[in-house]
C-alpha cells in the first residue's frame, strides 16, 4: 500500500499547495533513527558542536528570504512576526553554542578522598552526560522557534544529542527546507546528515516515540496529543523522559486599586495580548479575573475599544478554525455569559478576536461553566468579574497547571502596600512564569527564562525556552576511584578544557 502523500495548504484558502512528501513508514522512520544514533560521536567534541550550532544559524540567516516565503506560505502568519521569530531561533542557536563553549552545563564536580568524614569520602568524579537520539515534535504556531530549528532542536544538538523531528502538517515543506538548511550546515563540520532526521505523518510519530533507540522526547501541541505521547513514552518497556508542552490558560488578576488607576491601559494592554498573533501564543491570557464595579467597567470598555479594532485573522489550518469557531459559541451559550465583542467567524477563511465576560462566582464551584476554564486556542478571552477578594482566591484554586500568571497591580500595591505579595503567593504554585503589571505573550530568550509550568502546562519540570532548557537532554554519571589515566578529560585534575567545576568543594570559575 502506497504511503499517504504529505500535501502543503495555503490557510488562508484551505487549498493544496503542492506535495511535500509521503507519510514516513515504520521502516523509514527506524532508518532516520539509526542514522542519527550512528551520528552521535560526530558531536562528542564540543568545540565542533558549537561552530555547528554557529553555522546553522549563519546558514539560516543567510536562507532567510526563501525560509519566510515558505513559512507564510503556509502559516499567513505575516513577514513581520516570521522574520522576527528566525531571528530568534538563530539567536537561540548562537546562544546555546556559548553555552557548550563555556562548559558550565556539564555540572562538573570533583570530591577527592577523605578519610576522616563519616562516612569516609572516595574519589568521586561527576559530570552529565548527553542521553542520545531526541525525538522532536513540532508545533503549529510557531514555525521555526518550535519546530526543525526550534529550541528543542537546539538544545539537543548543545547537549551532544542527535534529533528526529517530527514535522507539523502544517508545515511540511518549511520543515523540509530547514532540516535541509541544518544538514548543509552540519556537513561544513564532517557531521552526517543524520544528524537531523525528520519524519511526516501521525503514525511516523506514534513510531518515533516507541522507537528504542530514541531516548528522550520534546513535545509542543495539544493535552490530548501531548498526553498520548507520554503515556506512550511511560508504557515503552524502557520508558523515556518526555518533555511535553500542552496547554495552558495564563491567568490574569487585576486588582481594584489597578484597575481604577489605569484602566484603559489595562484593557488595552490585554487586547494587544490575547490578540497578538491571531490569538495562537502558547502564552495568551485565556482567564482575567477584573474587578465588578465602576472600575471594572471602565476596563471593560477598553478592553471593547481595542478589541472591536483589531482585524479578522486567519488561523494556521482549517480544523483550528472550526475548532474555535465552535468553542466560543458553546461557551457563549453558558448561562451568565455575555459577549460584549463577539468572536467567531469572520469570514469563510478568517475568525474575529472577541472576549466573554462571566460572574466569577459561576467559576469558583465545580459545574458546566467549567469549560471557562479550559484553554480555546485564538483570539477569545474570558472576564471573570468578582466581587470580592474571596472569589478571587476560589477561582485561582480551581485552576490548573499553566505556562504563566500575570497580575496588574497599582502603583501603590506594587511597592509593597496591600495585597500584592499575597496574590504573588497565591499565582506562583499555578505557574512557571509570574509577571507583575505586564502581559504574558512574548517569551524573552535568556539564560534565566522558565518556560514551562505545573501540568498540564508541561509534563517536566524543565524549561523549553533558555539555556537550562539544555539540562532535559542530560544525565549525571559519577566515577569512584578510577585512575586518572581513564577518566574523561572533563574530570581529570589537570582540568585540561578549561570548564567552570566544584572541585573540592570549592567553585572554580
Amino acid at each position: 500500500m502506497a504511503a499517504a502523500p504529505v500535501w502543503s495548504v495555503d490557510p488562508r484558502t484551505g487549498k493544496q499547495r503542492e506535495q511535500v512528501a509521503a507519510e514516513a513508514t515504520a521502516q523509514e522512520v527506524d532508518v532516520a533513527v539509526r542514522a542519527a544514533h550512528e551520528s552521535r560521536g560526530a558531536l562528542a567534541d564540543r568545540t565542533v558542536r558549537a561552530a555547528f550550532l554557529r553555522t546553522a544559524a549563519d546558514e539560516l540567516e543567510a536562507a532567510k528570504d526563501g525560509l519566510v516565503d515558505a513559512a507564510d506560505a503556509e502559516t499567513a502568519l505575516g513577514p513581520v512576526r516570521l522574520t522576527g521569530e528566525l531571528a530568534r531561533t538563530c539567536y537561540q542557536l548562537r546562544a546555546f553554542a556559548d553555552i557548550v563553549d563555556e562548559g558550565a552545563f556539564l555540572d562538573v564536580v570533583i570530591n577527592h578522598p577523605d578519610d576522616t568524614a563519616t562516612p569516609p569520602i572516595p574519589d568521586l568524579r561527576r559530570y552529565k552526560v548527553p542521553l542520545g537520539v531526541v525525538a522532536v515534535y513540532s508545533a503549529s504556531n510557531f514555525p521555526f522557534a518550535f519546530s526543525v530549528a526550534g529550541g528543542d532542536t537546539a538544545s539537543a544538538l548543545a547537549a551532544g544529542c542527535p534529533v528526529v523531528v517530527k514535522s507539523h502538517p502544517d508545515h511540511p515543506a518549511l520543515s523540509e527546507y530547514v532540516a535541509k538548511v541544518l544538514r548543509r550546515a552540519a556537513a561544513r563540520h564532517d557531521i552526517p546528515e543524520g544528524v537531523v532526521g525528520l519524519v511526516h505523518g501521525f503514525e511516523a510519530g506514534v513510531e518515533l516515540i516507541k522507537h528504542p533507540l530514541v531516548a528522550a522526547a520534546g513535545f509542543t501541541g495539544s493535552v490530548r496529543g501531548g498526553r498520548a505521547l507520554f503515556d506512550a513514552a511511560a508504557a515503552r518497556p524502557v520508558p523515556i523522559p518526555f518533555h511535553g508542552e500542552l496547554g495552558s490558560l495564563n491567568p490574569v488578576v487585576v486588582t481594584e486599586a489597578a484597575a481604577a488607576e489605569r484602566a484603559e491601559a489595562i484593557g488595552a494592554g490585554l487586547a494587544g495580548s490575547m490578540t497578538l498573533g491571531v490569538g495562537q501564543f502558547c502564552v495568551k491570557p485565556g482567564l482575567v479575573l477584573a474587578p465588578a464595579g465602576a472600575a471594572g467597567d471602565a476596563l471593560l470598555k477598553s478592553l471593547t475599544d481595542a478589541v472591536s479594532d483589531t482585524d479578522a485573522g486567519v488561523l494556521l489550518d482549517h480544523r483550528m478554525r472550526d475548532n474555535f469557531v465552535a468553542g466560543v459559541a458553546e461557551r457563549a451559550e453558558l448561562p451568565d455569559v455575555e459577549s460584549p465583542v463577539t468572536p467567531g467567524a469572520g469570514g469563510e477563511h478568517t475568525v474575529s478576536a472577541g472576549f466573554l465576560t462571566v460572574p466569577a462566582s459561576r467559576l469558583a464551584a465545580e459545574g458546566e461553566h467549567d469549560l471557562l476554564l479550559e484553554e480555546c486556542f485564538g483570539p477569545v478571552t474570558v472576564v471573570a468579574r468578582y466581587e470580592d477578594e474571596t472569589e478571587v482566591k476560589s477561582v485561582l484554586s480551581r485552576l490548573p497547571g499553566n505556562l504563566t500568571a500575570t497580575v496588574q497591580l497599582s502603583e501603590e500595591e506594587a511597592a509593597g502596600e496591600g495585597r500584592g505579595a499575597e496574590i504573588l503567593a497565591e499565582l506562583t504554585p499555578l505557574a512557571g512564569r509570574v509577571l507583575v503589571n505586564g502581559w504574558p505573550t512574548g517569551v524573552a530568550v535568556a539564560p534565566a527564562q522558565h518556560h514551562g509550568g505545573p501540568y498540564p502546562a508541561t509534563t517536566s519540570t524543565s524549561t523549553s525556552v533558555g539555556g537550562t532548557a539544555i539540562e532535559r537532554w542530560m544525565r549525571p554519571v559519577a566515577y569512584q576511584n578510577a585512575p586518572e589515566a581513564l577518566l574523561p578529560a572533563e574530570l581529570r585534575d589537570d582540568n585540561p578544557l578549561g570548564l567552570p567545576r566544584r572541585f573540592n568543594g570549592r567553585l572554580e570559575r
